[in-house]
């Protein structure tokens, strides 16, 4: 039988590397200051990079090579591209600062990605032990598109500074946050499901950047305020037993 590579085999790598190449239009768009181009093709690539590992697993060709092939184009996608754009909208008024804050971006994105490798399978996959990178990618993508589209939002760079600071620090914590993998549609209904989502896309048909900016930033709150939950009632049952004892 001939070991020729199938068109299978290529098909999710394709999508890798196009979200690869997404990511460095993105980096370029950033350079030139045409920053909607940026947010959209940052936007591209995680469509990208949501389809190569669902083509692979449809098609039954995942390999150990995919997976790395996957994370170095994350780096760029997610890590580079957004740290960029960032920079060249926001960073740059700061110096030093907004250089450190940007490279501290990617290299948390970097370690985020190692660490998922090395720990996948050791925890309940429908939780994600740290914020992934892409949902920084396009968090902070949407900010800055905010940034951009409203004046108001000038005043605070050092808010921005300070919030993008948080997302590096966000992914490498421990903090955890719903994957949406293992969703038991069998319990779930069905009509609330599709009303509530006819809703949502009509409210980004009408206002796309704003409602994509409310969602990744309130399920970056999310992951916040139920771990801070956590904290809080652990302290309280602690002292509940103290008491008790």
């Amino acid at each position: 039988m001939s070991e020729q590579p199938k068109i299978a085999y290529i098909l999710p790598n394709f999508f890798t590397a196009a979200s690869i190449f997404l990511g460095i239009v993105s980096a370029l768009a950033s350079i030139r200051g045409d920053f909607e181009k940026a947010i959209i093709y940052i936007v591209l690539s995680l469509v990208f990079d949501g389809l190569d590992g669902r083509v692979a697993r449809l098609t039954h060709t995942t390999s150990k090579f995919g997976v790395e092939f996957d994370s170095l184009a994350d780096v760029i996608a997610f890590g580079v591209a957004p740290a960029v754009l960032f920079y060249f909208a926001v960073g740059k008024h700061f110096g030093r600062v907004g250089v450190l804050i940007m490279a501290i971006y990617v290299i948390f994105g970097a370690i985020r990605l190692a660490r998922f490798n090395v720990t996948t399978g050791t925890y309940d996959p429908s939780m994600f032990i740290g914020l992934p990178i892409p949902t920084a990618a396009i968090t902070t993508a949407f900010w800055v598109g905010l940034y951009n589209a409203y004046d108001i939002f000038k005043n605070y760079e050092i808010l921005y500074l300070i919030c993008v600071a948080g997302l590096s620090i966000l992914m490498v914590s421990n903090v955890r946050y719903p994957s949406f993998k293992k969703l038991n549609f069998k319990k779930t209904y069905f009509i609330k499901i599709l009303v509530g989502l006819v809703i949502v896309f009509s409210l980004i048909y009408l206002y796309p950047l704003e409602i994509c900016a409310f969602f990744t930033s309130a399920y970056v709150l999310y992951g916040l305020i139920r771990a801070s939950y956590n904290i809080i009632n652990l302290k309280f049952k602690k002292v509940k037993r103290t008491k008790d004892e």
